[in-house]
């Protein structure tokens, strides 16, 4: 029956022999763990950052009108050529308004649906900002300022002023921050805005938005929707898009699909039009996810290497353990113990290292134009990483120590002894 105590024993004391050898072993899995820890929470954490910038403000469905040319043309009515192959040029979008027909019924519908979390309108304006004698081209979106904030994170973008000083001032306008900058313009001051159509508006600013993407912040500013509507010329129920958010993002294909055939309109799902901006960062996961994985194995190595040379240096240990009554098995458990003591020592070491790292990494000052509302690295403290890093240390390490321990096992003691 094999004494645990015993063995415990022995194992502590070829441990505390070889300290050195011991601190090594369990710093190269503190250091791998640790490493594993901070990268991944740094990399996942910088990549929600950049998806935020992209998916915060973009709805899971979005429906308009789209221009496009009519599927069906005159020759195809006539039937004295319905058996011929029909070459048309030059076809023409059909004409059709840009505004959704019906839009507040659909909206009214759509809220209704239990799969919907929210729905915002819009209605998009064309115009050119003038001040003195400079004068650009944009565009103004008309919103409701505070189901944007609620649904797609609008406030996390207003770098100066709020969302309710927009909602108060129907005047108002939340200027992008790259129009801002070119015409010298800040929060207070007076914006005129002129449309194609010859309309011409005194608009106060309110705010500042920055996307943190400049073709955005050169051109887009938002207004009130009825804002919008008063630019356009046209009446309350005047929506050029809709956008709906979602509770599960993943349905979102499946019902985009359903109400282009319901409602006869286009509706875009976020995966079809965000499709290369997901491909980036799955590549980026990827790279993550490898890199760290690595990490681990090359700790794993280190730790079989150095429990390998420390059986060699225990050869005569291991042939007075066998001369005295102990079995290959008792033998193996004793350098088993030895690898998941390091293992679990050096984990938990980790484990308080990649924490440091992260609130470090996390507090650290980081600043950029492209993303004034980020004042610090982002991080994301994910208990998975560190349950993970624990998981694959007592793995690693327990193979890194039975690979040496079964040769231990093996071990004839007669032939050791006589070669000593």
């Amino acid at each position: 029956m094999t004494n645990y105590k015993v063995i415990f024993d022995i194992t502590r004391t070829h441990l505390q022999s070889r300290l050195k050898q011991t601190s090594v072993a369990a710093l190269g899995v503190t250091f791998g763990i640790g490493t594993f820890i901070i990268m991944m929470g740094f990399m996942t954490g910088l990549n929600g950052l950049l998806d935020g910038l992209i998916l915060n403000r973009t709805p899971h469905i979005h429906i308009y009108n789209e221009i496009k040319p009519t599927e069906v043309q005159p020759i195809q009515f006539d039937d004295s050529f319905a058996g011929d192959f029909n070459i048309i040029h030059n076809v023409k979008p059909k004409e059709s308004l840009v505004r959704v027909h019906n839009a507040l019924p659909i909206i009214s519908e759509l809220q209704k649906d239990k799969r919907v979390k929210g729905v915002t309108a819009q209605a998009m304006a064309r115009v050119f900002y003038v001040a003195g004698s400079i004068e650009l081209n944009g565009i103004v979106n008309g919103i409701d300022v505070m189901e944007e904030v609620k649904l797609f994170n609008f406030g996390d973008y207003i770098v100066e002023g709020s969302g309710e000083s927009l909602l108060k001032n129907n005047n108002g306008i939340l200027l992008g921050a790259g129009i801002a900058k070119k015409m010298s313009l800040s929060v207070d001051d007076k914006i005129n805005v002129s449309t194609p159509n010859g309309g011409f508006f005194p608009l106060k600013i309110v705010g500042i938005y920055q996307s943190g993407l400049a073709e955005v912040d050169n051109t887009q500013s938002y207004v009130n929707l009825k804002t919008a509507q008063q630019l356009l010329g046209e009446g309350s129920n005047y929506i050029s898009d809709i956008n709906v958010k979602l509770y599960n993002m993943e349905l979102a294909p499946e019902m985009a699909k359903e109400l282009t055939k319901s409602f006869d309109l286009t509706a875009t799902d976020i995966q079809t039009a965000n499709a290369q901006f997901e491909t980036g960062t799955s590549i980026r996961n990827l790279i993550t996810y490898a890199v760290s994985i690595t990490l681990l194995i090359v700790a794993g190595f280190g730790i079989y290497n150095i429990l390998n040379m420390l059986i060699y240096e225990k050869m005569n240990d291991i042939a007075i353990l066998k001369a005295t009554g102990f079995s290959g098995s008792d033998v193996k458990k004793i350098f088993i113990s030895q690898a998941i003591i390091i293992g679990f020592i050096g984990g938990m070491l980790g484990l308080i290292l990649g924490f440091i790292g992260s609130v470090m990494i996390d507090n650290a000052p980081f600043e950029t134009e492209a993303m004034p509302t980020i004042k610090t690295y982002p991080i994301e403290y994910n208990p998975l990483f560190y349950i993970v890093g624990i998981t694959f240390a007592m793995i690693s390490t327990f193979l890194a120590g039975y690979l040496p321990a079964r040769k231990a096992e093996n071990i004839d003691p007669v032939e050791i002894i006589r070669g000593e």
